[in-house]
């Protein structure tokens, strides 16, 4: 058995899955955050996801085998479903594009409609992404960290084109629902 079977049988067999919801305007590259993460690629030409796409990956988390499943949300508002992603979700990435200004705006529009449909522990990660075009950033690493950091959100900034971050911040967020969980929060 190849190797890329037995992980993908060890993965389908694993009992501890933890869902993960990806919200956030529609452009702001929340697909190839989820694909760089699960499949270690980007897609120049992606376009705008209609409904939802769910993707899985198995990871370690203090030495535990972990089955992360992704729901990747359309950011259109005509496709977007009364949020039935959030339920089961013990995460949320609450993601906007550092080039523009209303993408960042509407994240609380976002981070409200986690809070009225998501369970009241869910743990929530504010993401700027797109870090990789600074050069034409209209959101300031320290605004978005003041509202983070004002809102109980963990924060940090990605780009999906060049793979900075996005390891770290989907890490990130596993450490700290799995310390949760394991303290039986």
């Amino acid at each position: 058995m190849a190797n890329n079977e037995y992980d993908r049988d060890l993965c389908h067999s694993l009992l501890t899955t933890i869902a993960l919801v990806f919200v956030g305007d529609s452009g702001v590259g929340k697909s190839n955050l989820v694909r760089q993460f699960t499949q270690s690629e980007y897609n120049p030409t992606s376009k705008p996801t209609i409904g939802v796409n769910v993707a899985t990956k198995c990871i370690q988390v203090d030495s535990k085998s972990i089955k992360v499943k992704i729901w990747d949300t359309a950011g259109q508002e005509r496709y977007r479903a009364p949020c039935p992603y959030y339920e089961g979700a013990v995460g949320t990435l609450l993601v906007y594009d550092i080039t523009k200004r209303q993408t960042y705006d509407n994240v609380k529009l976002w981070l409200e409609e986690m809070r009225d449909h998501g369970d009241a522990n869910i743990v929530a990660m504010l993401v700027g992404n797109k870090s990789d075009m600074s050069h034409q950033r209209t959101v300031s690493t320290e605004v978005a960290r003041s509202f983070a950091s004002e809102n109980r959100l963990s924060f940090i900034e990605t780009s999906a084109l060049d793979n900075t971050n996005v390891e770290l911040a989907l890490q990130s967020i596993l450490g700290e629902i799995y310390s949760l969980v394991s303290k039986g929060n």
